[in-house]
Protein backbone atom coordinates (compact mmCIF):
# COMPACT_ATOMS: atom_id res chain seq x y z
CA UNK A 1 0.00 0.00 0.00
CA UNK A 2 2.91 2.55 1.41
CA UNK A 3 4.86 1.61 -2.43
CA UNK A 4 1.41 2.43 -4.18
CA UNK A 5 1.74 5.51 -2.41
CA UNK A 6 4.99 6.31 -3.22
CA UNK A 7 4.71 5.93 -6.70
CA UNK A 8 1.50 7.97 -6.88
CA UNK A 9 3.42 10.71 -5.36
CA UNK A 10 6.26 9.94 -7.41
CA UNK A 11 3.88 10.48 -10.65
CA UNK A 12 2.46 13.50 -9.21
CA UNK A 13 5.78 15.08 -8.81
CA UNK A 14 6.69 14.02 -12.81
CA UNK A 15 3.81 15.60 -13.97
CA UNK A 16 4.03 18.86 -15.85
CA UNK A 17 3.10 22.29 -14.22
CA UNK A 18 0.54 24.32 -15.59
CA UNK A 19 3.10 27.03 -16.48
CA UNK A 20 4.83 23.95 -18.70
CA UNK A 21 1.42 22.92 -20.06
CA UNK A 22 0.89 25.88 -21.15
CA UNK A 23 4.28 26.54 -22.81
CA UNK A 24 4.22 23.56 -24.37
CA UNK A 25 0.51 24.56 -26.04
CA UNK A 26 2.03 27.91 -27.06
CA UNK A 27 4.93 25.82 -28.53
CA UNK A 28 2.66 23.68 -30.56
CA UNK A 29 -0.09 26.19 -31.82
CA UNK A 30 3.48 28.67 -32.95
CA UNK A 31 4.60 25.11 -35.23
CA UNK A 32 0.96 24.98 -36.85
CA UNK A 33 0.49 28.62 -37.27
CA UNK A 34 4.37 28.64 -38.54
CA UNK A 35 3.45 25.70 -41.20
CA UNK A 36 0.52 27.04 -42.36
CA UNK A 37 2.47 30.17 -43.32
CA UNK A 38 5.15 28.55 -44.82
CA UNK A 39 2.67 26.50 -46.75
CA UNK A 40 0.56 29.56 -48.12
CA UNK A 41 3.91 30.87 -48.81
CA UNK A 42 5.09 28.34 -51.17
CA UNK A 43 1.62 28.28 -52.56
CA UNK A 44 1.82 32.38 -53.36
CA UNK A 45 5.30 31.43 -54.68
CA UNK A 46 4.00 29.19 -57.05
CA UNK A 47 1.54 30.88 -58.26
CA UNK A 48 3.27 34.22 -58.77
CA UNK A 49 6.38 32.50 -60.89
CA UNK A 50 3.51 30.84 -63.02
CA UNK A 51 2.07 33.93 -63.82
CA UNK A 52 5.66 35.35 -64.17
CA UNK A 53 5.91 32.25 -66.71
CA UNK A 54 2.50 33.03 -68.34
CA UNK A 55 3.47 36.68 -68.70
CA UNK A 56 7.08 36.37 -70.39
CA UNK A 57 5.54 33.81 -72.35
CA UNK A 58 2.50 35.43 -73.88
CA UNK A 59 2.80 39.44 -73.04
CA UNK A 60 6.79 40.24 -72.57
CA UNK A 61 8.91 37.85 -73.67
CA UNK A 62 12.93 37.86 -72.59
CA UNK A 63 15.74 37.15 -75.38
CA UNK A 64 19.53 36.96 -75.06
CA UNK A 65 21.55 38.72 -77.60
CA UNK A 66 23.66 36.49 -79.82
CA UNK A 67 26.12 37.79 -82.04
CA UNK A 68 27.17 41.95 -82.80
CA UNK A 69 24.94 42.42 -85.92
CA UNK A 70 23.34 45.26 -83.37
CA UNK A 71 26.22 47.02 -81.98
CA UNK A 72 27.17 49.39 -81.10
CA UNK A 73 23.40 49.87 -79.72
CA UNK A 74 23.39 46.21 -78.39
CA UNK A 75 26.12 43.87 -77.40
CA UNK A 76 26.47 40.41 -77.13
CA UNK A 77 24.86 38.74 -74.27
CA UNK A 78 22.41 41.62 -73.33
CA UNK A 79 19.28 40.45 -71.88
CA UNK A 80 16.00 42.45 -73.49
CA UNK A 81 12.26 42.15 -72.94
CA UNK A 82 9.84 42.02 -75.70
CA UNK A 83 6.51 43.87 -76.46
CA UNK A 84 4.34 41.04 -78.53
CA UNK A 85 3.66 42.95 -81.69
CA UNK A 86 2.98 42.09 -85.08
CA UNK A 87 2.75 45.50 -86.40
CA UNK A 88 5.96 47.34 -85.63
CA UNK A 89 7.07 50.52 -86.73
CA UNK A 90 10.28 52.23 -88.71
CA UNK A 91 13.21 52.70 -86.19
CA UNK A 92 11.75 49.88 -83.61
CA UNK A 93 14.20 47.20 -82.87
CA UNK A 94 12.28 43.87 -83.59
CA UNK A 95 12.52 40.33 -83.29
CA UNK A 96 11.65 37.46 -85.36
CA UNK A 97 12.02 33.89 -85.71
CA UNK A 98 14.26 32.88 -88.73
CA UNK A 99 15.61 28.78 -89.46
CA UNK A 100 14.85 28.57 -85.70
CA UNK A 101 16.42 31.38 -84.27
CA UNK A 102 15.15 34.71 -82.73
CA UNK A 103 17.52 37.41 -84.98
CA UNK A 104 17.09 41.07 -83.81
CA UNK A 105 17.33 43.99 -86.30
CA UNK A 106 15.51 47.85 -86.38
CA UNK A 107 12.84 47.85 -88.82
CA UNK A 108 13.80 50.01 -91.79
CA UNK A 109 10.72 49.89 -93.96
CA UNK A 110 7.05 48.85 -93.36
CA UNK A 111 4.31 47.79 -96.09
CA UNK A 112 4.95 50.15 -98.79
CA UNK A 113 7.75 51.95 -98.20
CA UNK A 114 10.28 52.50 -100.96
CA UNK A 115 13.58 51.38 -100.05
CA UNK A 116 17.55 53.00 -101.43
CA UNK A 117 20.40 52.93 -100.00
CA UNK A 118 23.85 54.27 -102.10
CA UNK A 119 27.10 52.69 -102.19
CA UNK A 120 28.46 54.50 -99.25
CA UNK A 121 25.46 53.24 -97.34
CA UNK A 122 23.04 56.26 -97.09
CA UNK A 123 19.63 54.88 -96.60
CA UNK A 124 16.54 56.64 -98.22
CA UNK A 125 13.02 55.69 -96.95
CA UNK A 126 10.32 56.85 -99.63
CA UNK A 127 12.85 59.43 -100.97
CA UNK A 128 13.90 61.06 -98.00
CA UNK A 129 17.51 61.27 -96.15
CA UNK A 130 17.50 58.55 -92.88
CA UNK A 131 18.99 60.12 -90.27
CA UNK A 132 20.20 56.77 -88.55
CA UNK A 133 22.71 58.44 -85.43
CA UNK A 134 23.25 55.09 -83.99
CA UNK A 135 25.12 54.23 -86.12
CA UNK A 136 28.73 54.05 -85.79
CA UNK A 137 29.64 52.82 -89.49
CA UNK A 138 27.82 53.17 -92.63
CA UNK A 139 28.31 50.54 -95.26
CA UNK A 140 25.90 48.79 -98.21
CA UNK A 141 26.96 45.43 -96.66
CA UNK A 142 25.86 42.31 -97.76
CA UNK A 143 23.20 43.34 -100.50
CA UNK A 144 21.40 41.76 -103.48
CA UNK A 145 18.49 43.08 -104.15
CA UNK A 146 17.87 46.14 -106.76
CA UNK A 147 16.66 49.27 -105.48
CA UNK A 148 14.25 51.15 -104.99
CA UNK A 149 13.15 48.40 -103.41
CA UNK A 150 9.17 48.27 -102.23
CA UNK A 151 8.19 46.71 -99.28
CA UNK A 152 5.55 44.08 -99.75
CA UNK A 153 2.41 43.67 -98.24
CA UNK A 154 2.38 42.41 -94.65
CA UNK A 155 6.18 42.78 -94.52
CA UNK A 156 9.19 44.79 -93.15
CA UNK A 157 12.87 45.51 -94.14
CA UNK A 158 14.86 45.26 -91.44
CA UNK A 159 18.23 46.04 -91.10
CA UNK A 160 21.06 45.39 -88.26
CA UNK A 161 23.22 48.86 -87.11
CA UNK A 162 26.33 46.93 -87.82
CA UNK A 163 26.00 47.34 -91.41
CA UNK A 164 29.29 46.10 -92.66
CA UNK A 165 28.64 42.78 -91.26
CA UNK A 166 25.16 42.23 -90.80
CA UNK A 167 23.05 40.06 -93.30
CA UNK A 168 19.13 41.23 -92.89
CA UNK A 169 16.85 42.59 -95.34
CA UNK A 170 19.29 43.67 -98.01
CA UNK A 171 19.81 39.72 -98.89
CA UNK A 172 17.96 37.53 -100.28
CA UNK A 173 19.11 34.69 -97.60
CA UNK A 174 16.83 36.70 -95.66
CA UNK A 175 14.90 39.21 -97.10
CA UNK A 176 11.79 40.82 -95.63
CA UNK A 177 10.27 39.37 -92.92
CA UNK A 178 6.70 39.24 -92.74
CA UNK A 179 4.30 39.77 -89.60
CA UNK A 180 3.96 36.21 -88.48
CA UNK A 181 7.70 35.94 -88.31
CA UNK A 182 7.77 38.56 -86.14
CA UNK A 183 7.93 38.04 -82.35
CA UNK A 184 7.78 41.55 -80.81
CA UNK A 185 10.13 45.05 -80.83
CA UNK A 186 12.11 45.51 -77.77
CA UNK A 187 10.90 47.44 -75.16
CA UNK A 188 13.89 47.62 -72.27
CA UNK A 189 17.23 46.04 -71.63
CA UNK A 190 17.80 44.38 -68.26
CA UNK A 191 21.26 42.91 -68.36
CA UNK A 192 23.62 44.03 -67.92
CA UNK A 193 22.13 46.20 -64.62
CA UNK A 194 24.59 49.44 -65.56
CA UNK A 195 23.51 49.60 -68.96
CA UNK A 196 19.87 49.05 -68.33
CA UNK A 197 17.60 51.31 -70.44
CA UNK A 198 13.94 51.87 -72.17
CA UNK A 199 14.42 51.16 -76.11
CA UNK A 200 11.17 51.78 -77.43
Amino acid sequence: MKQNEKNNADALQNLPSAEQLQGEIKREKYKLRYKRVLKSTVYALIVVAAVAVLIATLVLPVVQIAGTSMEPTLTEGDIVVLAKTKDPDRGDLCAFSYSNKILIKRVIGIPGDYIEIDGEGNVFVNGEYLDEPYLTVKALGECDVEFPFQVPENQFFLMGDQRDTSIDSRSTVIGCVTDDQIVGKILFRIWPFDSLEWMD
